[in-house]
């Protein structure tokens, strides 16, 4: 059987179109059209953004793929799915497991030492967790070490509502930034703009920095780095884009 036109596994698949174009919609949202044809989504959801500059976050993705398309790298344009496909029908789903991710918030343990790592922690993470009670109603008890404490019910609950008050397109760079930083206190500081996406990341990255100092840097742990904060930009300019 002739295996002519399919995709090998692993294999990327090839470029098929030259020109891609962003376009506002009859609806008011912005297409993208590639070589004049609608852009759809993997369930063949005719794509649209609720901003131009989302649509043109996605379209730069799209028009900056060589001859195969790097999926997997496209964060943008996953992100855009993941809103139109995966979130209308899920949201309570996402909502509740945001909360569950504010049950063990990163920023909320702290190193038992030594000093100046606990100290390093404070100064980064204690502005914003004071910030977050302050502005968001969002009241978290700090544990030291690796021994699970329970969050208050009231600020579990408060995450799961502020979830919800989310459109999709905000709720999917929501769940993004709190898998991706593992704080839902870093996710939101980057929604509102209290932080950008590269220091959200660090933020949620102030152990493993301190052991570079001491011990070096790993290569394969540096460039898992790179690419975690390169997703993290990506994810402040979808916000933006949102608030535009």
């Amino acid at each position: 059987m002739s295996t002519k036109g399919f995709i090998e596994p692993g294999e990327k698949p090839r470029r098929f179109y030259k020109d891609v174009s962003v376009v506002e919609a009859d609806d008011g949202g912005f297409g993208i059209l590639l070589d004049g044809r609608n852009l759809r989504t993997p369930q063949g959801r005719v794509f649209r953004a609720p901003t131009r500059a989302v649509a043109d976050q996605v379209a730069e993705e799209w028009a900056g793929q060589g001859e195969h398309l790097d999926l997997a790298n496209m964060h943008a344009n996953r992100l855009a799915n993941t809103a139109l496909e995966s979130i209308p029908g899920n949201r309570d789903a996402v909502a509740a497991q945001m909360a569950q991710y504010a049950g063990a918030d990163l920023v909320c343990y702290y190193a038992e030492g030594p000093a100046a790592l606990v100290d390093r922690q404070a100064a980064a993470w204690g502005p914003l967790m004071d910030r977050a009670e302050a502005e968001e109603a969002l009241a978290f008890v700090r544990a030291e070490g690796i021994i699970h404490r329970d969050q208050p019910q009231a600020t579990l609950e408060r995450v799961r509502a502020l979830a919800l008050e989310l459109d999709d397109f905000t709720l999917a760079g929501f769940a993004f930034g709190v898998a991706l930083f593992g704080s839902t206190v870093l996710a939101i500081a980057l929604l509102r703009g209290w932080v950008g996406g590269v220091e959200a990341f660090e933020l949620s990255r102030i152990d493993e920095a301190f052991q570079e100092e001491k011990w070096g840097v790993d290569a394969e742990a540096a460039e898992r780095a790179d690419r975690l904060r390169s997703e993290a930009a990506v994810l402040e300019r979808w916000f933006r884009g949102l608030a535009s």
